[in-house]
């Protein structure tokens, strides 16, 4: 009889491990930088001068090294924060200050003038709740995290399982990583449109007069209001459609770290209240729709992207997803046309000139 063998740890002392993780994971803060996923994606390209093959050789090599090297939770924890922290907090208070800093500049480039500025007169001025708006998005996004670690801890300390994410040393294939990322947009399409819908829209459910009462209590949409809610209207509006994507198709950690910077600079920019944004016509109508339905009483638009609004016809204006689409393929039409034209009158003048 071996009288020296440890015995298995106790349901408490796996809970005081859940509750001390996170701590443990902070005492490293230079561990913690190493364990940013996005770093090395970043960084190899841009400051080298190899080809593209060395580049991805590189990538392999640091992505190996980093999984080996640490525990997988810490990579995923500290990837999923650095991701959200660079790709949405970062970005959406750069607008913040820019509006604060530049309010007449501003002006000109937000969709609803004046009154979409956060310290602007209908927002409450200087003594507004911009403030507030800030800190509880930002605790808002800290609690997506929190939960999404508590839910692997759940799955890999607790139950045994394996855990949420597919986290290997080996790189998910370009194609795979297309179809992932289809289907968590799509997933996640469906399931806002229906918690938001029938959740926080619906008169007899009870967390609607907290989903009503915090994000519709916003004149117009400005920087960091696409995370501002009260936490459980914000878990099944923005939190669970996000992650329960990736939870059920098993992304690979690469996989669904694409796909959140996709979907964090979705939430920076369409809520920013410019009316000058990037990818054009279907990020533009995309801003367009999420701000008639948070200035008509979530009256329809429950979807995030407008293709569960356009099939189910909750949509509420006169343009939907697929005008999105048609003006998009038509300006890309007329800049093509006009490059030709430019190239043409470019050759007329060279040849007169030659004579």
């Amino acid at each position: 009889m071996n009288y020296f063998r440890s015995a298995p740890p106790s349901l408490l002392d796996r809970a005081w491990l859940v509750l001390r993780y996170p701590y443990d994971i902070l005492r490293h803060p230079f561990d913690a930088l190493l364990a940013i996923p996005g770093l090395p994606i970043l960084l190899i390209p841009t400051f080298s001068s190899y080809t593209t093959s060395l580049n991805l050789l590189f990538f392999y090599l640091t992505w190996s090294t980093l999984i080996i090297s640490n525990p997988p939770l810490r990579v995923e924890l500290l990837g999923t924060l650095g991701i959200r922290v660079f790709f949405y907090i970062l970005p959406s208070l750069g607008f913040l200050a820019f509006d604060s800093a530049l309010p007449n500049l501003a002006t000109g480039m937000k969709e609803h003038g004046d009154v979409a500025l956060p310290l602007g007169e209908e927002q409450g001025g200087k003594k507004g709740r911009w403030w507030k708006v800030a800190l509880v998005s930002t605790f808002n996004v800290l609690l997506g995290v929190a939960l999404q670690t508590g839910f692997e801890l759940l799955f890999t300390r607790v139950l045994h399982v394996r855990s949420a994410l597919k986290l290997s040393t080996s790189l998910p294939m370009p194609w795979a990583v297309a179809i992932d990322l289809i289907r968590g947009l799509l997933l996640r399409e469906g399931f806002t449109y229906v918690l938001h819908r029938y959740a926080l829209h619906h008169p007899d459910s009870p967390i609607t007069p907290y989903h009503v009462s915090w994000q519709h209590s916003i004149v117009a949409p400005y920087s960091l209001i696409s995370h501002y809610d009260h936490p459980l209207p914000y878990l099944l509006h923005v939190f669970l459609p996000t992650y329960l994507p990736a939870l059920l198709c098993r992304f690979h950690l690469l996989t669904y770290l694409l796909y959140l910077t996709l979907v964090s600079l979705e939430e920076a920019f369409v809520y920013s209240g410019y009316n000058v944004l990037p990818t054009g016509l279907i990020l533009g109508g995309i801003a367009r729709r999420q701000e008639k339905h948070l200035m008509g009483e979530g009256k329809g638009n429950f979807g995030c992207l407008g293709i569960a609004d356009f099939v189910c016809g909750t949509g509420v204006g006169d343009e939907d997803v697929v005008d999105d689409v048609r003006g998009e393929a038509e300006r890309k039409q007329v800049g093509e046309r006009a490059k030709v034209k430019a190239r043409g009158v470019g050759r007329k003048t060279k040849t007169r000139a030659r004579e």
